[in-house]
């Protein structure tokens, strides 16, 4: 079936989708006679590889008049043994004597072009460094004498419902400094475990030069951020993951690229145009970053070889596609309301783009048939997560970013007591029928600096010094109920996954900054006070608890793998919503002021307990509800077939419910 079967407003576009996905298909023919995974093998034959008894590095450099490999072995200084043998096809090709190059050393490029020339690092490099007193960057060889060996392959599985723990390597140590892969396997992962996520989402693992760029400025797309460690024991993590039973995928850019010219390939042969534009299309003006020429066979070849690349020799299990918006469309989407569906399909779309992004979902199940593509979009472009042979682009899912962004405007903008519960169940669970999305209340996006997490806006100043369970506070009180609401009603309606950034379920405080000039070169928030959680006599304990008891509601009942959700009450004058999802039953009062003895709700007949409940001590609450109570629906009227339940609902307050049905009560 189509996807404008199933969409009538995509009918008048059936024809323009067709074209789009023929165009993918008559490329995938044009790169290569097999298959995509055969052609994405860039990485196997450029960069530097050990040929037995020689060293063997090719670039392609198109532009280059002449090359020479530069390092510790020549002292950086261009020696004729090092010159490369121009091949054709802008094919740059050195073949040297093993004993030149060791394990460890460093070395670069000298690219000249008529007019210029300039240092380079190799655009396949697997492994770059920075010295940290220069603080430039150099390639590396890494060709440990044992290579590392996988020892959970067989224990990786598909994940069917995401639940995903967003991290950054760097900052998840409380010390003022970057953190390791080590120390995030060692320290992390057990966390990560006992959170009850099953995947991890890694941030800024390809290398990046700006460290405050969060990852988002890469440099080198096949090298692994040296700044948190070596290849080997980001290895190790993935593996100690594994053997945790937890996926890892990572952020992916192949929507743009870092302007540095010395780390970066923007104009690594000389020429503006070698893998990115060379007119007004070039520049990201937002972003200030490079945007990639999608037409290009070559850029096509760099980066399925990448995608390959990440998927094969680390073993990660997908990726998050960061920027797909701004992919889409020539002025990336920075010009659109999105309020139509014509703007989908105006001319405005980049369709090289398009392309490539169908071509990349098809090889990564090509790699690995289990592995997870999400598209980081916003514009609601349709079939962007619908398979490729119904018309859409193949992504497995799509980031529900309108979400967060509403929590925060209603935040900001509304009181609580003015929270209209229908609008809320609309704007959470309004999704495209055909796709599945990870829906999450905040990420990284919502706290960086000029910021606020959730908890902040809510609690403010508190956090500082009213957060010990012994000093009553009613802003905190306040403040942790809403918390602990907003989260889980997102949870419950989310369309197929969830997402939470670390430390968000423990309530950590402030915003994120990197180091940079403005806060002198500060760590102080490019950190996870881990302390806060480990401490008993801080409520951050119990916010983490709710959330691990909200994870493993969907580890013991499966809701989120149903369909849908379906409200069975809005009532916006006391604020009480009621959801329905699978066997559960999820019932929010978000009144202020009111609690609200024997409320009937419609619902199916049957028995009723109480299994998680916001307000338990456990959490942070008051303890008003007793959990122990089986609750029994009564008929609306007599005779009738419409059943109503009775709950005492306290202010503030969330109740998950699970229903036995009659026939299985007796």
């Amino acid at each position: 079936m189509h996807i404008t079967e199933t969409d009538a407003f995509l009918k008048p576009y059936k024809s323009i989708l067709l074209k789009r996905t023929q165009a993918a298909i008559n490329k995938e023919k044009q790169l290569s006679q097999t298959s995509l995974y055969d052609f994405a093998n860039g990485y196997r034959y450029y960069g530097l590889h050990d040929n037995g008894d020689t060293w063997v590095l090719r670039e392609w450099a198109p532009n280059a008049i002449k090359m020479y490999l530069i390092g510790e072995c020549n002292q950086w200084q261009e020696q004729a043994p090092f010159l490369f043998e121009k091949k054709e096809h802008g094919l740059f090709e050195l073949v040297i004597d093993k004993q030149l190059l060791a394990h460890e050393d460093l070395y670069k490029l000298k690219v000249h072009w008529p007019g210029g020339e300039g240092e380079r690092i190799p655009v396949w490099a697997t492994r770059v460094v920075q010295d940290e007193e220069t603080k430039l960057f150099a390639a590396q060889v890494w060709c440990p004498s044992e290579s590392f060996e996988w020892k959970n392959d067989e224990k990786r599985q598909k994940v069917e419902v995401p639940l995903i723990y967003e991290a950054h390597i760097g900052m998840a140590t409380e010390d003022e400094r970057v953190g390791t892969y080590k120390e995030f396997t060692e320290r992390i992962l057990p966390h990560i475990k006992k959170a009850g996520y099953n995947t991890i989402q890694l941030m800024a693992i390809q290398e990046h030069p700006y460290y405050g760029s969060f990852g988002y400025h890469v440099s080198s797309l096949f090298a692994a951020s040296s700044r948190f460690g070596t290849p080997d024991e980001l290895k190790e993590l993935i593996d100690k993951a594994h053997g945790l039973g937890m996926a890892v995928i990572m952020d992916i850019v192949h929507s743009h690229a870092v302007k540095n010219e010395l780390e970066g390939i923007g104009l690594f042969d000389g020429s503006p145009y070698q893998f990115f534009h060379d007119n007004h299309r070039r520049e990201h003006l937002a972003w200030d970053s490079l945007c990639y020429n999608y037409a290009r066979n070559e850029v096509l070849h760099l980066l399925l070889s990448n995608v390959k690349y990440w998927l094969e020799e680390y073993h990660f299990d997908g990726f998050r596609f960061d920027g797909v918006t701004s992919m889409l469309y020539l002025d990336h989407g920075l010009e659109r309301s999105f309020t139509d569906y014509q703007q989908y399909f105006d001319g405005g779309q980049d369709e090289d783009a398009i392309s490539y992004l169908l071509l990349a979902n098809k090889l990564m199940k090509q790699c690995n048939a289990n592995s997870m593509s999400i598209a980081e979009e916003m514009s609601g472009y349709p079939g962007l997560a619908s398979p490729i042979e119904q018309g859409g682009l193949g992504f497995d899912f799509r980031l529900a970013m309108g979400t967060p962004d509403y929590w925060i405007r209603l935040i900001k903008e509304q009181k609580d007591e003015e929270w209209a519960v229908g609008n809320l169940f609309y704007e959470l669970s309004n999704k495209r029928p055909e796709e599945k999305t990870i829906s999450y209340a905040e990420s990284h996006d919502q706290a960086l600096v000029g910021d606020k997490t959730i908890i902040f806006r809510l609690i403010g100043a508190d956090m500082y010094w009213a957060m010990s369970k012994k000093d009553p506070s009613l802003t905190v009180d306040r403040g942790m109920a809403l918390h602990k609401l907003i989260r889980l009603m997102t949870f419950c309606c989310a369309g197929n996954g969830y997402l939470n950034f670390m430390g968000n379920e423990f309530g950590h405080p402030e915003w994120i900054d990197f180091p940079r000039a403005g806060n002198n070169w500060s760590y102080q928030y490019a950190r996870r006070q881990w302390s806060l959680l480990d401490n008993p006599e801080l409520r951050y304990e119990q916010l983490n608890a709710f959330d691990m008891a909200m994870i493993s509601l969907q580890q013991s009942e499966q809701f989120l793998n149903d369909s849908g959700s379906e409200c069975l009450e809005a009532n916006e004058h006391d604020q009480v919503l009621a959801i329905k999802r699978k066997q559960l039953l999820f019932v929010f009062n978000l009144n202020p002021l009111k609690s609200f003895t024997f409320y009937g709700i419609s619902t199916p007949a049957g028995k009723y307990n109480v299994i998680l409940n916001s307000d338990a001590a456990d959490f942070g609450g008051f303890s008003r509800v007793d959990d122990s109570i089986d609750y029994y629906t009564r008929p609306e009227a007599q005779m009738s077939s419409r059943h109503r339940l009775h709950l005492y609902l306290p202010s503030r307050t969330a109740l998950v419910l699970k229903h036995t049905p009659p026939k299985q009560i007796y």
